[in-house]
């Protein structure tokens, strides 16, 4: 992942709006959820939630497809760990117990203790 990629997801997701959405998004899963549908979870306005949705879909974090009139939301699971990789791709310069905590295993805080 290129940095300049990166500073757009993470500039995406600091606001707070943007931040709920996805996370919904996330919770919902790969079938997502129709514009309406988070409008009415997060209580936002239509018109506001256009504009979040907009900003995360060109951060590339977010997806979009039709289905009938409704416009369907999905997260972008790979960008999403994409960005995450980039982040701890140098953690604590490859050593073994910052390397399992960044592959999420639960095997870092036993090593780390002992």
């Amino acid at each position: 992942m290129e940095k300049q990629s990166a500073l757009e997801m993470l500039a995406a997701l600091a606001q707070e709006a943007r931040l709920d959405v996805f996370r919904l998004l996330v919770a919902s899963g790969p079938n997502g959820l129709a514009a309406g549908e988070i409008a009415d979870a997060l209580e936002v306005p239509a018109a506001t939630l256009s504009f979040h949705l907009k900003e995360l879909k060109n951060a590339g974090i977010v997806a979009c497809r039709r289905n009938g009139r409704s416009r369907i939301y999905t997260p972008e699971f790979g960008a999403m760990n994409g960005l995450v990789q980039f982040l701890t791709e140098n953690c604590c310069q490859g050593a073994s117990a910052c390397a399992s905590a960044a592959r999420g295993d639960g095997t870092a805080s036993s090593e780390a203790t002992a």
